[in-house]
């Protein structure tokens, strides 16, 4: 009887609040990941306007890793798409999530990201080496 008083408070208060919680949008455990503008899990070249360029990997789980061009780990962390731009937060202890927006993408998967308060960067999908193994 406790039990069931507990789970109907619960649900009263759930019920009653004044206000909807904002909650991230997360992948569900059988639906892959896709950013904001709809871009599914891949590997993606970023690049500046001052000609850096990175390599980001958007895994279908939540999760991506960047490396440089030559290979070096740059960062890994999760995904998660909030108020329409994908956030992305690295595995460090108190980081806090970058979003970007994210332009529509043109017909060959690119487009334009812009970080709050940034400068665009522009991303495009890299072609997967289908002839491996």
């Amino acid at each position: 009887m406790r039990f069931h008083a507990l789970v109907a408070t619960t649900l009263l208060l759930t019920a009653c609040s004044e206000e909807p919680a904002m909650e991230p949008t997360e992948p569900e455990a059988d639906v892959p990941f896709v950013t904001a503008n709809g871009s599914p899990a891949g590997v993606y070249e970023v690049s500046a306007a001052d000609g850096s360029v990175s390599i980001v990997t958007l895994y279908a789980d939540g999760t991506y890793s960047q490396i440089t061009p030559e290979g070096t780990d740059a960062a890994q962390g999760t995904l998660q798409v909030v108020d329409g731009k994908t956030c992305f937060k690295v595995r460090s202890p108190g980081a806090q999530p970058l979003c970007y927006t994210e332009s529509a993408k043109d017909g060959d998967g690119s487009y334009t990201a812009t970080p709050d308060g940034g400068e665009p960067l522009t991303v495009r999908p890299m072609p997967t080496d289908m002839g491996a193994g």
